[in-house]
């Protein structure tokens, strides 16, 4: 898979759910469908944020414009509420592939993630039957999440992985020292979930944690009012530059309900920050 057709920015449809599919701003269909008219591709979602059936009802009449995105391996305990097991066996990725197949009403996946590493199942084993479902026109492409350079090396080493999905923000940095030089060796494009930090960054801090981060929210909002911008945008926008100074294709996912804050993402994607607020930023997010 080329990777110039994730383009610049994905969406995350993790949090869309059926309730709220009232016709208004916040109506899941309407949400998606607001992406995919301003240009964004990629769709991503996966069998355990129970939706996969919405997201499909949603870019029905529509796939020819879709890289439809999802992610199988965590079995969540009591209905969600008590945690996940990971499964990675063979038979799995064939139950949960047909499974997630029929949900979403589609022939073909256009990339296929196994959503977190096993602490039991050799990455190969897993890695093998997705290329099975590569062979059997199933699934386009591969994909990894939640997983060490080794797992993506030795994966590698079974089928082509064309992207690694990651948290990635000014608050989570983690993926820059430890998987970025592995990355940068296979040619791997990383996918950047919660790029503003799961919403923190788009809004003043209420919590004493929060606080803790204040001087950081000061800085995202001085180099906003340059932009005419959120800070928000400015803390996305942080995550597209990341391409330029890793020289690694880096798509940003965010996610969102309203499709006001989905047409401020979009336009994130095209702010300019200087080297100057780069830096400012570098040094105020916690260090990789």
């Amino acid at each position: 898979m080329d990777q110039d057709v994730f383009g610049r920015q994905g969406f995350g449809a993790m949090r869309l759910r059926d309730e709220v599919a009232d016709g208004t701003d916040r109506d899941p269909v309407a949400v998606i469908h607001a992406a995919l008219d301003a240009g964004i591709t990629m769709v991503d979602t996966a069998d355990a944020y129970q939706n996969e059936e919405l997201v499909g009802r949603a870019i029905r009449g529509r796939r020819d414009e879709v890289l439809l995105a999802s992610k199988f391996g965590l079995v969540w305990r009591n209905d969600g509420a008590g945690g996940f097991d990971v499964r990675a066996d063979a038979s799995y990725v064939r139950q949960a592939s047909e499974a997630s197949l029929r949900r979403l009403g589609v022939d073909v996946i256009d990339l296929y993630y196994l959503h977190h590493r096993s602490a039991t199942i050799p990455i190969e084993e897993t890695v093998a039957a997705m290329a099975e479902l590569v062979g059997h026109g199933k699934v386009r492409a591969l994909g990894l999440s939640n997983v060490t350079a080794e797992d993506l090396r030795r994966a590698h080493a079974v089928h082509p992985v064309v992207a690694l999905q990651e948290q990635w923000s000014l608050l989570q940095r983690g993926v820059e020292q430890q998987l970025l030089p592995t990355v940068a060796d296979l040619g791997v494009a990383v996918v950047a979930h919660s790029p503003t930090g799961h919403g923190l960054l788009h809004r003043a801090p209420n919590t004493a944690d929060e606080r803790a981060m204040s001087v950081l929210h000061t800085a995202l909002d001085e180099i906003a009012s340059t932009h005419d911008a959120t800070a928000g945008q400015v803390a996305l926008a942080w995550v597209h530059h990341r391409q330029r100074v890793h020289g690694v294709p880096v798509v940003p996912i965010p996610g969102t309900t309203s499709v006001a804050h989905l047409r401020s993402n979009v336009a994130a994607a095209v702010l300019s920050l200087s080297d100057d607020q780069l830096r400012r930023l570098d040094s105020l997010g916690v260090a990789p």
